[in-house]
C-alpha cells in the first residue's frame, strides 16, 4: 500500500509541474503575441506620421529655395537685366534686395565670364589668389545656361572676412545676360543661401522625434544635411546613401543600414534641385504608448506567474527538500568537508543517497591506499637517489690525508680532516632532506675547498652568491654532483695556464631561486646537452658517482615538475649548470611540511 500511494503522488507532482509549466509558457506566448501585434500597430503609425512629417518637410524645404530661385529671378531681370552694373542704381537695387532676405542668404555677387568679380553685397572684398571661374557653382553655370544649379554646402571662401569667421552655404547659380555700358556681355549670378537657416528647420524636425530622423541628401548621394554629420566624418556612423540617391520616392520596409540594422526608409524628391528628403524609422524605435503597454503586459504576466508559482512552491516544496538536502551534502563532501550524505525522503531519494555514500566511502578507501602506496614509493625513490653518493671520492680524500701524515704535512692534513668532517657533517643533516641553502653552499665550499687542495690548486672557483637566498629552502647534496662534473669533465685536465675556473653564483628573481655553476672547460656537444637529463647518454662516471640526472630527479620529486636542472654548453666554450628552486623560506614549518610525504604528493599534483 505505501509503495502505490507513493508512485501516485509522484506521478500527481510529475502532472501539476508539466500542467503549470504549460500554463507559463501559454501566458507568455499570449502575452507576446498581443505586445508583437500592439507594437506592430505602433511602428505602423510611426510609418505614418513620418510620412507626413516628411511630406510638410519637404514642402517647407520646397517653399524656401523657391523663395531663393524668387531673389534669384529678381536679382536677374529687376537689377541685372534693367541697369547698367556701373551705375549707381544698380548697387542700390542690389544693396536693397539683399537687405530685404539677409536672414535667408549670406550674399548676392556677380562675375564676368571670366570669373572676376563685378559687383556683390554686402560690398566686401575677394580674397586674393582665389579664382572664382574654376569652382564647380560657376563652371555648372556655364555650362548649363538656361538652369538654376544648387550645390552641396560647402564653405563660403571667396570674400573677405574682418572677423575671421567661416560661412558655410548652399551656394544657387544661373547664366545671366550683363548691361556694362555700352556693351552687352554675359556673367554667372551667385545667390549664397545661408546654410543655418535649413540646417535650423531640419534640426527642429530631427529633435522632436525620438527614434525618427530626417536628412537630405543630392542625387549623387551626398550629404547635404543629417543629424549625425559630426560621427559621420568621424566614421562613427554610416548612412546607405548610395541606395538612396538612386531609389524612387516611396516607403522602403525593413532596409538595412550600413551597420547591418532593420529599418524603414521613406524617401521623397524635392523640387528644383533633385535632392532627396530621407526619413528614417528605426527598427529600435519606442513610443510612449508602446512602453506602456508593454510594461503593462508584462506586470500582467509577471503576476500570474507569481500565483502559478506560488502554488507549485506549496505542492513540489515536500517533493524537492530532500533533494535539496542531499544536494547540499554532496556539495559540501566536494568542497572538502566530511558531512554525512543525506539519507532521507522518498524511497528513491534514500536509495539515491545510501549508493553516493557507499561510493564515496569506498573513493576514499581506494584514495587513502593510492596515497599510501605512493608516498612509499616516493620514498623509496628519495632514499635510493640519496643512497647513491658513491665512496670514490672519500677514499681518495683518506689516501691523500694518508700520503699527507707519512709526508710530514700534518697542518695540510689537518685542513683536509677538518673540511671533510665539516662536509659530512652537512650531508648527514640528522637524517633530513631539506636544508637551508646557506648549509648547501657552505657544503659546496668544502667541497670545493678538498678538491682544490687534491688538484694542487689547478683551477680557481669564484663565488657570487646574493645573500638574499641564503635562509631559503634546498635539497641537500645539490651542488656537490654538478662541481663534481665540471672538475671531471670541464677544468680538471685543463693547464694552469689555460686559466681554468669555476663560478658559483645565485640570485632570487621574483618567487623562484637559480644557482648556475659555470665552468670554461671543453663544453659539451649539442646532442649531449638535450640528452643529459634524459638518461640517453652513455658517460664514464667519476668521483661521487651522483649524476645530474640524480640531482635533477630529486627536485622534481621534492618541489614539483616545474623545477629542477637546466643545461647550457658549447664545445670549447664551457658549460653552465642552473638550479632553479621554488622561493620556500627555512623555518621550522615549512621543513617539517615538505619532509612529510603527502605534502610531497601536493608538490607534484600541482605541478
Amino acid at each position: 500500500m505505501k509503495i502505490k500511494k507513493r508512485k501516485v503522488s509522484d506521478i500527481q507532482s510529475v502532472i501539476m509541474a508539466a500542467l503549470s509549466l504549460m500554463t507559463v509558457v501559454i501566458s507568455v506566448t499570449i502575452g507576446l503575441l498581443l505586445y508583437n501585434r500592439y507594437e506592430m500597430l505602433i511602428r505602423q503609425n510611426d510609418i505614418r506620421d513620418t510620412q507626413n512629417q516628411l511630406e510638410r518637410l519637404v514642402n517647407t524645404v520646397e517653399q524656401y529655395l523657391k523663395d531663393m530661385r524668387k531673389i534669384s529671378d529678381s536679382a536677374n531681370y529687376n537689377i541685372i537685366q534693367t541697369f547698367d552694373v556701373s551705375s549707381p542704381e544698380f548697387n542700390q537695387q542690389l544693396s536693397f534686395l539683399y537687405d530685404s532676405n539677409k536672414d535667408k542668404i549670406q550674399s548676392i555677387a556677380l562675375y564676368d565670364t571670366e570669373g572676376e568679380l563685378m559687383a556683390a553685397e554686402p560690398v566686401i572684398l575677394q580674397k586674393k589668389g582665389v579664382n572664382a571661374g574654376q569652382q564647380t557653382w560657376f563652371m555648372r553655370a556655364m555650362a548649363e545656361i538656361e538652369n538654376m544649379h544648387f550645390s552641396t554646402p560647402h564653405i563660403q571662401n571667396l570674400f573677405q572676412d574682418d572677423a575671421k569667421r567661416y560661412h558655410f552655404v548652399i551656394s544657387l547659380s544661373r547664366a545671366v545676360d550683363v548691361i556694362d555700358g555700352d556693351r552687352p556681355g554675359n556673367g554667372v549670378l551667385l545667390v549664397d543661401m545661408k546654410y543655418s537657416y535649413l540646417e535650423e528647420m531640419m534640426n527642429r524636425m530631427n529633435d522632436s522625434n525620438r527614434g525618427r530622423y530626417y536628412y537630405v541628401c543630392d542625387g549623387s548621394g551626398n550629404l547635404i544635411y543629417h543629424p549625425y554629420y559630426n560621427k559621420i566624418n568621424k566614421g562613427l556612423f554610416r548612412e546607405n546613401t548610395d541606395i538612396v540617391c538612386t531609389s524612387e520616392d516611396g516607403v522602403y520596409k525593413k532596409m538595412r543600414s550600413e551597420d547591418g540594422n532593420k529599418q524603414t526608409v521613406i524617401i521623397s524628391t524635392i523640387a528644383y534641385t533633385g535632392w532627396k528628403m530621407v526619413g528614417v524609422v528605426r527598427q529600435d524605435a519606442r513610443t510612449d504608448s508602446l512602453e506602456q503597454f508593454r510594461i503593462y503586459m508584462v506586470v500582467i504576466v509577471i503576476m500570474l506567474i507569481m500565483m502559478l508559482l506560488l502554488v507549485n512552491r506549496i505542492v513540489s516544496k515536500k517533493i524537492s527538500s530532500p533533494i535539496l538536502k542531499l544536494d547540499a551534502s554532496v556539495r559540501a563532501y566536494e568542497a572538502g568537508e566530511k558531512p554525512d550524505i543525506y539519507i532521507g525522503g522518498s524511497y528513491e531519494i534514500r536509495h539515491l543517497g545510501n549508493s553516493i555514500q557507499s561510493s564515496y566511502e569506498e573513493i576514499e578507501r581506494l584514495m587513502k591506499k593510492i596515497m599510501e602506496e605512493q608516498n612509499e614509493r616516493r620514498k623509496s625513490e628519495l632514499a635510493a637517489l640519496q643512497s647513491q653518493i658513491n665512496p670514490h671520492f672519500l677514499y681518495n680524500t683518506l689516501e691523500s690525508i694518508t700520503w699527507m701524515i707519512e709526508s710530514g704535512k700534518n697542518q695540510d692534513a689537518v685542513f683536509m680532516i677538518s673540511e671533510l668532517a665539516k662536509l659530512f657533517r652537512i650531508s648527514l643533516s640528522r637524517g633530513k632532506t631539506i636544508i637551508s641553502i646557506k648549509d648547501e653552499l657552505q657544503h659546496c665550499r668544502n667541497y670545493m675547498n678538498i678538491q682544490k687542495y687534491r688538484y694542487k690548486e689547478r683551477f680557481e672557483t669564484e663565488y657570487d652568491i646574493s645573500e638574499e637566498i641564503y635562509s631559503f629552502c634546498t635539497v641537500k647534496l645539490i651542488l656537490q654532483p654538478i662541481l663534481e662534473n665540471a672538475i671531471y669533465y670541464g677544468v680538471g685536465d685543463m693547464d694552469k695556464d689555460e686559466d681554468p675556473r669555476i663560478v658559483v653564483r645565485g640570485w632570487k628573481q621574483g618567487q623562484d631561486i637559480y644557482i648556475a655553476v659555470s665552468d670554461n672547460g671543453i663544453g659539451m656537444r649539442h646532442e649531449d646537452v638535450e640528452n643529459i637529463l634524459t638518461g640517453n647518454q652513455k658517460a664514464i662516471k667519476h668521483g661521487s658517482g651522483v649524476g645530474l640526472i640524480n640531482v635533477h630527479t630529486r627536485i622534481r620529486l621534492m618541489f614539483g615538475k616545474k623545477y629542477g636542472l637546466i643545461v647550457e654548453s658549447e664545445p670549447d666554450e664551457g658549460t653552465t649548470v642552473t638550479i632553479h628552486l621554488p622561493a620556500v623560506p627555512y623555518t621550522r614549518e615549512n621543513c617539517e611540511a615538505l619532509e612529510t610525504p603527502e605534502k610531497l604528493q601536493e608538490s607534484e599534483g600541482g605541478s
